[in-house]
């Protein structure tokens, strides 16, 4: 028996239950990882990752290739186009068994369906890994997830998350003549460097203190490494375990005390599930104008604004500023996130999906289901019973950069006018 583990949104051993599951089985194993080129073409002309991200997951899988080599494994990474390649190995290796974290995204899903027809004798599993619950915790059947977040949370109260996997201490054998991990030079771009330990790090730094007390007052600021947990890259990478944060939140509040802030956290995590199991349910429906609903937005195309959007040469000062920082850092405040994608949506009067587009693009913690499920909920056509939102810019700069400090540091000043040529686009991503 061999085991291929794909490591996909799973770039860690803690709490990986696909190791652990192959374990279980035993045979050989064969762990291998789906690289992702750069300037992979997305939609709307733009790319589906960007160079800070590639790098960040660069850095996750050199460090996971370590990890499993001193367990007497290793990492093998292959390219595009990703059927033909995996073909091989499974040919190659006679692998009998495919393990993969539950694919949530549609064009995950079609991963799994061209396997299972190239490949019609593999034993295909799927396993939770990406999300605080298990498929089979939910209290409701996927096709009835709640249309609110609201609900959802209510609804999740009781169901415990499980206790996360502790890290294995030995695996099965690699099957011989497994191909070399490749060389990948190094890029240390900080703050976010990826990797498991470095996931591990964050986690114990936002902890080992009082900041997640004060997380409820904080978390709005536009700067700031404590005024946040920052564990979104490492989360959309697979390298922290959603069930291990929420084990050590819990951990922290029986040392510090619970409090408004500490539940609040744990609602943003749960925030970031209810994501994860909307995107299961609506499918293709995440990608679309209309959103999970019917009515088209009455937005247009105007590529002239949008393009000043992209590079922060907007009449809104406090919008470029946020996208200056995006596109040198890779990040953005969940505050600042909801501003540009407002702006976007309502002052520019583009289609929602651009903005998403570009944020799958340059983001370092890109995650298929928040990225687009927010996307839709500030545009009004996803899970937002008040039908988006529509922030004032000007007060929220007020508000949160009262003495223009973060605009003048990422030089948002710039004024200009706005051309109104359009042309159409498509109903559909393509």
């Amino acid at each position: 028996m061999t085991i291929l583990v794909l490591f996909e949104h799973n770039l860690r051993l803690d709490d990986n239950p696909l190791l652990a599951r192959a374990a279980q089985l035993g045979g050989q194993m064969l762990c291998v990882s789906l690289g992702d080129p750069l300037g992979q073409p997305g939609p709307f002309g733009l790319s589906r990752i960007g160079r800070q991200r590639q790098h960040f997951l660069h850095q996750a899988r050199q460090e996971l290739h370590g990890a499993l080599t001193t367990l007497g494994q290793q990492l093998v990474l292959i390219r595009q186009p990703v059927i033909p390649a995996l073909s091989r190995l499974i040919e190659r290796h006679r692998v009998t068994h495919l393990l993969r974290e539950r694919p949530l995204a549609s064009n995950e899903q079609a991963l799994s369906r061209l396997l299972a027809r190239h490949h019609p004798n593999l034993q295909l599993e799927h396993l939770d890994g990406h999300t605080l619950f298990d498929l089979e915790q939910l209290p409701f059947d996927i096709e009835q997830l709640p249309s609110s977040y609201s609900i959802f949370r209510r609804a999740m109260l009781t169901i415990e998350v499980k206790p996360p996997l502790a890290v294995p201490q030995a695996l099965p054998d690699a099957p011989p003549e497994v191909t070399p991990w490749p060389h990948i030079r190094e890029h240390r771009a900080r703050p976010f460097i990826g990797g498991e330990s470095q996931g591990q790090r964050q986690l114990a730094h936002y902890l080992d203190g009082p900041a997640p007390g004060h997380y409820k007052e904080t978390r709005n600021d536009l700067e700031g490494w404590q005024n946040s947990a920052k564990w979104s890259p490492w989360l959309a990478a697979g390298c922290l375990s959603p069930r291990r944060i929420w084990q050590a939140l819990r951990h922290y509040e029986q040392s510090w005390g619970a409090n408004d802030s500490t539940e609040w956290l744990k609602r943003e995590l749960l925030w970031r599930e209810y994501f994860q199991w909307y995107a299961l349910k609506w499918g293709h429906k995440l990608f679309r104008l209309k959103g999970i609903g019917e009515r088209r937005p009455l937005t247009s195309f105007y590529p002239s604004r949008f393009l000043q959007w992209c590079q922060g040469t907007t009449p809104y000062p406090l919008v470029n500023a946020c996208m200056h920082e995006l596109n040198e850092t890779g990040y953005l405040s969940n505050r600042g996130r909801q501003l540009v994608a407002s702006a976007l949506v309502n002052e520019l009067q583009l289609d929602w999906r651009c903005g998403a587009a570009y944020f799958e693009q340059q983001l370092i913690d890109y995650d298929v289901g928040s990225n687009w499920g927010n996307w839709q909920y500030i545009a009004g056509v996803g899970a937002d019973p008040r039908g988006g939102r529509h922030f004032n810019l000007e007060k929220q700069s007020q508000m949160h950069d009262p003495q223009g400090r973060y605009i003048h540091k990422w030089r948002g000043d710039c004024q200009v006018a706005l051309e109104e040529s359009h042309v159409d686009w498509p109903e559909e991503t393509p």
